[in-house]
């Protein structure tokens, strides 16, 4: 039997409803989901702040992104922290890390912003097997001399280039 634009199929209804209820379940939980994605952002944010006051060299904000995430799971008061360093810096009307690092008091305050430095300097978290990477390429260890040494690399042709290039074939002579 036809259906006419009149009609209301079962199958139709079903769909309709489970879609219904679907996107009220899903609507539930979009705002917790979307509101995580902005204290991670904030978050970042924050970091990459206390970071340039900290690093004076051009820091990539993705690999920042990382370490500020493992930071989160390291330090419980990692929020804190990165508050209490840019506090100490605004105070300070610090441009650099030698207007306010001594400043900066001893203990797990000093200890997180030396753990901050090491993982930009390093790429890591930590010397330790288990260490989480964030960066080799973007470490700051080999920015610094950049201009004079070249990154060390197993690869064949370069840093990050495992494989030749592959060269086109020249063709082949016909007799």
């Amino acid at each position: 039997m036809p259906q006419t634009a009149n009609t209301l199929s079962r199958r139709s209804l079903l769909l309709g409803g489970a879609s219904l209820i679907g996107g009220s379940m899903l609507a539930t939980l979009c705002p917790p989901l979307s509101l995580a994605a902005t204290d991670a952002a904030d978050m970042s944010g924050r970091f990459m702040r206390m970071s340039n006051l900290l690093i004076d060299h051009r820091l990539n904000a993705d690999v920042g992104a990382r370490i500020a995430e493992t930071a989160s799971k390291q330090y419980v008061r990692c929020s804190e922290m990165l508050d209490a360093i840019i506090a100490i810096a605004e105070k300070n009307n610090a441009k650099v890390v030698e207007d306010f690092f001594p400043d900066v008091p001893d203990g797990e305050l000093k200890d997180f912003a030396l753990w901050v430095i090491s993982a930009w300097y390093s790429g890591c978290s930590s010397e330790k097997r288990d260490a989480t990477v964030f960066t080799f390429e973007e470490a700051l260890t080999f920015k610094t001399t950049g201009d004079i040494v070249t990154i060390p690399s197993y690869g064949l042709t370069g840093p990050n280039m495992w494989h030749r290039p592959s060269v086109p074939l020249a063709d082949m002579p016909r007799f």
